[in-house]
């Protein structure tokens, strides 16, 4: 995962901060809504924002592929590969102190290769803000 961009706003205002994720080549991750429900999907929650208040979570656009080990090989599965950006969206507090904080989070994901899944792992996610 690379470095999240710095949320930089007001009191009161809205901000966006891109997360960037990279996967492993040969991988893919299960999107936020994959289409088994024995597959865990990729979730980015936050669990203290700081000045900040937590919002929308925007996933990118999943692809759809097809893999050897699934129950169903010939349906599609919903999935993340390579380079993407996660959106996640705040509003800065009305009594936000001026200055920096951080935000903390976890993000949940379960990696496969074409013949396999792997168990579920959780990364910790930070996102820097500086409040005018």
């Amino acid at each position: 995962m690379g470095e999240p961009q710095k949320a930089v706003g007001k009191r009161n205002a809205a901000v966006e901060v891109k997360i960037p994720v990279a996967v492993k080549e040969g991988y893919h991750v299960n999107s936020n809504k994959p289409t088994s429900d024995y597959l865990i999907p990729l979730k980015l929650t936050w669990t203290s924002t700081g000045a900040l208040e937590g919002g929308e979570i925007v996933y990118p656009k999943p692809l759809l592929e097809k893999f050897e080990f699934s129950d169903k090989p010939e349906v599609p599965l919903s999935v993340y590969m390579g380079k993407f950006d996660l959106t996640a969206k705040f509003k800065v507090g009305a009594n936000a102190p001026a200055g920096p904080g951080v935000a903390s989070g976890k993000l949940r994901y379960q990696a496969c290769s074409n013949k396999a899944c792997y168990p579920p792992k959780t990364v910790e996610v930070e996102v820097s803000y500086q409040v005018q």
